[in-house]
């Protein structure tokens, strides 16, 4: 245990030097750095830190970070890139910032597990799980919150669909071009499926066609019924009527979305009588159980 309590403290103090070194007190600019600004370059992002910062520390560590971090998420049974999970919810992080900071979680818990076995005097076996089981911990709840968050993102563009839709067969049977329309929606729109529409305005003022930019979504999203709205916008070209079109795909969508909806309804009814169900079944049993045992001794006695 000696052993540990001297590896969680050389951790801790690796820590604590590396936030140390954020502090501008202690922390003094180089002189490279502080000649830079004069520099033809100078005007570009100022290199930050030095050697002991968490910069360097983040460069150094962060593709060891990554590359055992996504083989730990692929034997829990995570198959989707950590990448586009984090585009799909607009995530500050990059996927090698994450995964540093997961291990930095993970480190810790590992650190505060030896602690507390140490202070505590568990058992071997004890201690053993504790260890084991504290960074799995932290590294499974970070993975957990990504998932969840992707997975109710693709959910709030399920259900804003429709609206999307039908307002965009409204703007394209008005006389809206499908770049305006989208502008327009964008311009206005809110929500996940604004967000989204932003994102491909962004991409259609970079050079993208609208098709292309919508296709792109489609295939960041990964929403079945998005798919089948941009397979119709992408008739753009060929079809005379779009908004006619549109506006039955958003019908359709809205079906689904209520079939839906309905099944979860109907499962939340049937979870109410769980409880009820069991509160009725343990005293029945019981009351059985009773003259059950008692013919048993009876027949047992003669």
């Amino acid at each position: 245990m000696s052993r540990l309590v001297v590896l969680s403290f050389l951790l801790g103090w690796a820590g604590v030097a590396l936030l140390i070194a954020e502090v501008r007190r202690f922390s003094r600019p180089s002189l490279a750095d502080r000649l830079r600004a004069y520099s033809p370059g100078g005007m570009a992002e100022q290199r930050r830190g030095g050697l002991f910062s968490v910069e360097s520390f983040r460069e150094v560590i962060g593709p060891l970070s990554q590359a055992l971090a996504s083989r730990a998420a692929r034997l829990f049974g995570v198959s989707e890139e950590l990448g586009v999970r984090l585009e799909r919810v607009h995530s500050r992080l990059d996927p090698s910032a994450f995964r540093v900071r997961q291990v930095g979680w993970s480190a810790a818990a590992f650190g505060l597990g030896a602690l507390a076995a140490s202070a505590l005097g568990l058992p071997a076996a004890v201690s053993l799980v504790i260890l084991l089981g504290s960074p799995l911990l932290a590294f499974l709840v970070l993975e957990q919150q990504v998932a969840s968050a992707s997975s109710r993102w693709q959910r709030r563009i399920f259900l804003e669909l429709p609206v999307l839709a039908e307002q965009l067969a409204m703007l394209l049977s008005a006389g809206f071009s499908l770049g305006s329309a989208l502008n327009r929606l964008a311009r206005r729109g809110n929500g996940a499926s604004g967000r989204d529409l932003a994102r491909v305005r962004s991409r259609m003022h970079q050079g993208l066609s609208e098709v292309a930019a919508l296709r792109e979504w489609a295939e960041l999203a990964q929403v079945d019924s998005l798919d089948r709205l941009v397979s119709v916008v992408a008739l753009n070209a060929d079809a005379s009527d779009l908004g006619r079109l549109v506006s039955d795909e958003a019908r359709a969508i809205r079906r689904d979305v209520q079939r839906d909806l309905v099944q979860i309804m109907e499962r939340r009814g049937q979870q109410v009588w769980v409880p009820v169900t069991v509160a009725t079944l343990v005293p029945g049993v019981i009351f059985l159980a009773i003259p059950f045992v008692e013919a048993l001794r009876l027949f047992a006695g003669s």
